[in-house]
């Protein structure tokens, strides 16, 4: 009897992963319609409009998007495994860029997570991100001061993200100068084929004009190409967020680069 008591008083391991993993998709809101999402209600209305009209802002001019994310409590969980998750459901930044970063708040906890893209990682590397954290946010949150944290974090990370941006334009033009070159080298050289082609094939004609005689003239049909086709397009995209008013997310990855930190 003894053993039969143990038998079911064992835990239920496969039922404990199901649940824990029910438990943090329900703590995890669905993709949202603004960049400042407050669940906790830690900001004002004027904080948050402000806020959001700050990112906004930031966003038009970098491309880079950021959200933020403010959580009464974690409720037990991993404040990672939380932020990696809301990272993948909400799919900030844009598609291909993966240029999104979450500023994610946890207030029970004391704890904050900054979640980087990545396309963003090489200029927000896990090191400053802690910095951020570190030097920006946790002074300003242990004053209360959440609205000020949170906007002072933005304009670290926009900085950075608007340096990225001007390196990526740099290695685009220095990138760009050999193709241009190229081109011109190949069409050139497709040129003299060209002739080359043409005089040898009149030349062959002129022979042949005299050795076939009643025979008529030969006609050249001159070199034949496969075809030279350019397309595909040199093209931008990855749309932004939303028209009309509204808010979304791009399409962007992450790989769990970034930091966590308390205040």
């Amino acid at each position: 009897m003894g053993g039969v008591g143990g038998h079911f008083g064992a835990p239920d391991v496969p039922s404990l992963l199901v649940a824990a993993a029910l438990a943090l998709a329900l703590l995890i809101p669905p993709a949202p319609t603004a960049r400042v999402n407050d669940y906790a209600n830690a900001l004002s209305a004027d904080e948050r409009g402000r806020l959001e009209r700050f990112l906004a802002e930031r966003e038009a001019a970098t491309g880079a998007q950021m959200a933020v994310a403010i959580f009464r409590s974690a409720e037990g969980e991993s404040i990672d495994d939380v932020s990696i998750k809301l990272a993948e459901r909400w799919r900030i930044g844009q598609k291909g860029l993966d240029n999104g970063v979450i500023l994610v708040v946890f207030l029970t906890e004391r704890r904050v997570r900054l979640e980087v893209g990545y396309g963003l990682e090489p200029t927000i590397p896990d090191a400053v991100a802690a910095g951020i954290i570190r030097d920006v946010i946790a002074p300003r949150f242990r004053e209360g001061r959440y609205a000020a944290g949170i906007e002072a974090a933005a304009r670290a990370v926009y900085e950075r993200a608007g340096e990225g941006k001007a390196d990526g334009r740099a290695r685009r033009s220095r990138g760009t100068n050999f193709p241009i070159i190229g081109f011109f080298v190949l069409f050139g050289i497709m040129a003299l084929i060209f002739a080359w082609e043409t005089m040898s094939l009149q030349r062959r004609q002129r022979r042949l004009h005299y050795t076939l005689g009643s025979q008529g003239p030969y006609v050249p049909m001159g070199p034949t190409w496969g075809g030279f086709m350019g397309g595909g397009g040199f093209g931008g995209g990855g749309g932004g967020g939303g028209g009309g008013g509204g808010f979304s997310g791009g399409g962007g990855s992450f790989g769990g680069g970034g930091a966590s930190g308390e205040w």
